[in-house]
């Protein structure tokens, strides 16, 4: 048996058997190249790997036997943390005009619950693209590098050979299954990107991101590696044969464009919509790789889509990130909603007798606590849960696994005792009262805060969130005594003043139904909910039966 197989077998036998890590675990074969063989030992010998698959192979309550998922939903709200949910949830149920207390998101409804416990690495509050790589490896690492252990050095394009991992998705390619990324992001992005692509530094999302001296290595742009992922894959395995991921619909555009004005699309909002100095189109060259594949870039395009007889589609709605949800409508194009992408990507998904794995971001969640605006945040987890009882309804929950998780939190507080109903965006009003409270200074305050960030901003109709970057930081208290702190464009007070709210570090919620969801409770390591996926739906061991066909 060569090293590719070996290698992929002895992981498989970690995770239902808890192996030890030993270095003679892995015998090299001279029939495989160093790179092949540290691609997937780097995963499989990983403290991290190792440890997550043993606490799999000890849990007791297997809702399934190993493999009985034929498809792996993961759905990744970032930023949603728990007072995220909460305050979604509230929000939610108030829009249909009950208290809103009561309201439970569509996930909420999920049997299985647990928390995953988040810190990157080097980290003890995280960034995506370590998080993102936990998630979809079953490897922690360092923050802000995507696909790689943490011995790599951020920026350091030399350090990336040998330091690769293995993603759930590539596995799933391997064995013959479909594959999709859904973003509201841009598709190159930190979460998105961890999916598909390896890199030093999360931030190179085209060659004009990167450093002459990463270029001059020859280390490869996250957009490039998108549209290469085919090749890219199959050249790591002698004689494997993928067909490529199948959907890929986000945000971005603009890294894969070259900055020439006579490459902007209709709806470009930049004088010169691309970026890429290379002068190369990369959706030109996605659409020469798959022939009978369609690129569509707004709402028309993605509506004309028959998901019956489409192999291969990509969608890139925005010059960056796509709109928030609530600011949606004011697209120039006109761009389809996260429910949408999701419906569509399943329908063209599930054309697969051998099942599918999807990931599904909803990015703008965070973006938008990053604004401040909590509004615009709560919007997007709504349509979020809406996305997700979209694939509820389209799949059958005992032959898919769907996860809903988070890859960190903000700082995004609930605090006060407002009275029961109270609307969340509002001013707190205390039990037996009909006026808002006040604090000690006097002056009434809001039941949602921020503990940093740019503070206060009274856009009142403004739905993009975004736009209070505009406008000079107002930290502190303010007299929201005369202002409406329920409309879309209200923006939080903060108490530290910072050029961009942060993430935060306590755990989040994981929810889970279908086979092997029972795995994902209790408090875990956020890189073992890889560990979930691969045993529900036998990634490995398909991935390993895939490869010993070759040989």
């Amino acid at each position: 048996m060569n090293i590719r197989l070996m290698t992929l077998s002895l992981l498989a036998a970690m995770t239902l058997a808890a192996c030890s890590d030993d270095d003679d675990a892995s015998p090299q074969d001279d029939d495989t190249t160093g790179a092949e063989a540290a691609l997937l030992s780097n995963t499989t010998s990983n403290d991290w790997f190792v440890q997550a698959a043993a606490s799999v192979a000890d849990a007791q309550d297997y809702a399934e036997t190993r493999g009985a998922a034929k498809n792996v939903i993961l759905f990744v709200g970032d930023g949603m943390g728990i007072s995220t949910v909460t305050a979604a949830r509230i929000l939610e149920g108030q829009q249909r005009g009950e208290q809103g207390e009561e309201n439970t998101l569509s996930f909420g409804d999920m049997p299985h619950v647990g928390l995953a416990k988040t810190y990157n690495v080097d980290a003890q509050t995280p960034d995506s693209a370590g998080t993102m790589t936990a998630l979809m490896s079953g490897v922690k690492t360092d923050v802000g590098v995507i696909g790689v252990g943490e011995n790599i050095v951020r920026g350091d394009c030399s350090t990336v050979a040998g330091n690769e991992l293995v993603t759930a998705l590539e596995l799933a390619e391997m064995a013959g299954m479909s594959t999709g990324v859904v973003s509201t992001a841009r598709i190159t992005h930190a979460t998105p990107a961890s999916t598909y692509a390896k890199s030093a530094d999360r931030n190179w999302e085209d060659v004009s991101d990167m450093p002459e001296e990463a270029l001059a290595a020859g280390c490869e742009d996250i957009a490039s590696q998108l549209v290469n992922f085919e090749a890219r894959l199959e050249a790591r395995y002698n004689g494997l044969d993928v067909d490529g991921l199948e959907v890929m619909f986000g945000g971005g555009r603009r890294h894969f464009l070259p900055r020439d004005v006579s490459f902007n699309s209709s709806d470009a909002s930049s004088e010169t919509e691309g970026d890429r100095t290379d002068e190369r189109d990369l959706t030109a060259e996605w659409t020469r790789l798959y022939t009978d594949g369609s690129y569509v870039m707004d709402q028309a395009g993605f509506d004309a889509i028959d998901p019956e007889v489409t192999s291969h589609v990509l969608g890139l709605f925005n010059e960056s990130h796509m709109q928030y949800e609530a600011d949606r409508g004011n697209d120039i194009a006109g761009e389809p909603s996260l429910t949408e992408m999701t419906e569509k990507a399943i329908a063209v998904l599930d054309n697969n007798d051998k099942g599918f794995f999807l990931s599904v971001e909803s990015g703008r969640i965070d973006h938008a606590h990053h604004a401040g605006n909590a509004s615009g945040a709560l919007t997007d987890t709504i349509e979020f849960a809406a996305a997700v009882q979209a694939a509820m309804d389209a799949t059958d929950p005992t032959e898919t696994l769907i996860i809903v998780t988070a890859d960190h939190s903000h700082v995004f507080t609930i605090a006060g005792y407002p009275k029961r109903g109270n609307p969340i965006l509002g001013k707190v009003i205390a039990v037996g009262s009909d006026e808002p409270s006040l604090a000690a200074d006097d002056l009434p305050y809001t039941t949602l805060g921020y503990a940093n960030g740019l503070g206060f901003r009274n856009l009142e109709g403004e739905t993009n969130a975004d736009a209070g970057y505009d406008l000079p930081a107002a930290n502190g208290r303010q007299d929201l005594t005369l202002v409406d702190t329920t409309t879309p464009g209200f923006h939080q007070e903060a108490l530290i003043p910072l050029g961009s709210e942060t993430h935060a570090g306590e755990d989040v919620g994981i929810y889970s139904q279908g086979p092997a969801a029972s795995l994902l409770t209790g408090t875990l390591e956020q890189n073992q909910i890889f560990h979930a996926m691969d045993y529900a739906a036998d990634l490995i061991g398909k991935a390993n039966s895939a490869l010993g066909a070759l040989n």
